[in-house]
């Protein structure tokens, strides 16, 4: 599936002078002085696009949530001083008016609201004919990539041509180090079938913590993301929301200043041959793999015909606990991650009963 949007070149909507692009500031704009004061020290690192939350979508109510339309007058004298462009999140289209009002350059909707289309196509209604402001768009909270690209279609019917998206991580209940999971195989799905889009990554909501925001960052340059939105506030000890995820200006200097940019493609002709070579015996081995794997499928349609024959239910939990582990040991014997090789053996299990689950059924149909 390949994606057929109307979607500018990323530089028309902003001077993208470097890589990444950084958007940053505060997770929500609490003073006109701890916006201001904020902001100026992004604006000696050069930062691209001053952010700050207007609106909080709080889980629950009394906690703060956001300065409203006031909020949004800050963040416009933030433009009219330093001379840089300015965002925020809106939620529903009452959010985009005011924001429009007060001339904001980047708009971005949050992940809550991603997740529902009627959502999204009441704001793409709201943004239709409108210039000259760039739409962000969040993942859905959960990873179905589906209503992220809806999103972007639904926006994109409406004329929106400066779209973005921002991965800023999946929900979970499992235990993780960060916050939301990065599920990294969605972006990066997003960006095969939609290469158009540019990807931001927000290693603030992933990590949910500022000491893991450096190791996102890296990995989402590694990616070839486009650029980076992390939470900044000039004390974020103090913040109002979401402290542990904040850093300062001088730290988020730090990291920009370590972060490895790589190169997604060379005119070295030595490296090229090289790596085409190398990629030539990735596709070998790929090759032998699916014809090992259509080998293991015909033992198993075997095995499926032989339970059959005897009355056999095609799961068998002790046998299946025996793969498990001896499948997990023989990936660390090979200096494999045990963890992949279990999920790949997962995925195997999984067609195996498929296919012995038609072969009942096939015996069902003739009976």
């Amino acid at each position: 599936m390949n994606l057929n949007l109307n979607i500018a070149p990323l530089e028309t909507w902003v001077n993208l002078k470097k890589k990444p692009l950084v958007i940053a500031g505060p997770c929500s704009a609490e003073t006109p002085e701890q916006l201001m004061a904020t902001a100026r020290g992004l604006q000696s690192l050069k930062v691209d696009i001053i952010r700050a939350g207007i609106w909080k979508p709080r889980t629950r109510p009394n906690s703060f949530e956001g300065a409203g339309e006031e909020g949004l007058k800050w963040l416009a004298d933030v433009k009219k001083e330093l001379n840089i462009p300015v965002g925020t999140e809106v939620a529903n289209p009452e959010h985009i008016e005011l924001a429009l009002k007060h001339n904001i350059d980047v708009l971005w909707i949050g992940a809550r609201t991603t997740v529902s289309p009627f959502a999204v196509q009441e704001m793409a209604d709201a943004l239709r004919g409108v210039k000259n402001v760039a739409v962000l768009v969040k993942n859905p909270t959960h990873p179905e990539l589906n209503l992220w690209i809806g999103a972007f279609e639904r926006l994109n019917q409406a004329g929106i041509t400066n779209l973005g998206a921002i991965h800023r991580g999946f929900a979970t209940y499992d235990k993780s180090k960060f916050r939301n999971q990065p599920v990294w195989q969605i972006p990066i799905e997003l960006r095969r079938i939609a290469p158009q889009i540019p990807i931001i990554c927000d290693p603030s909501h992933i990590t949910g913590k500022r000491d893991l925001i450096f190791e996102i960052s890296q990995k989402a340059m590694d990616l070839n993301f486009d650029g980076l939105m992390i939470e900044t506030h000039i004390t974020p000890d103090k913040a109002w929301s979401d402290a542990d995820q904040q850093i300062t200006p001088e730290k988020l200097g730090e990291i920009l200043s370590e972060l490895k940019i790589r190169v997604d493609s060379t005119s070295n002709q030595v490296f090229n041959d090289h790596l085409e070579d190398l990629r030539s015996k990735i596709d070998n081995i790929d090759r032998e793999l699916v014809e090992i794997l259509a080998q293991r499928m015909a033992v198993v349609e075997k095995i499926g015909e032989y339970k059959k024959e005897n009355n056999i239910t095609t799961f068998q939990v002790k046998r299946w606990d025996e793969i498990m582990k001896n499948r997990a040991e023989l990936a660390k014997k090979m200096g494999l991650n045990p963890e992949f090789v279990t999920e790949i053996y997962k995925i195997i299990h999984e067609e195996s009963i498929r296919k012995q689950t038609e072969i009942m059924k096939a015996v069902e149909t003739k009976a």
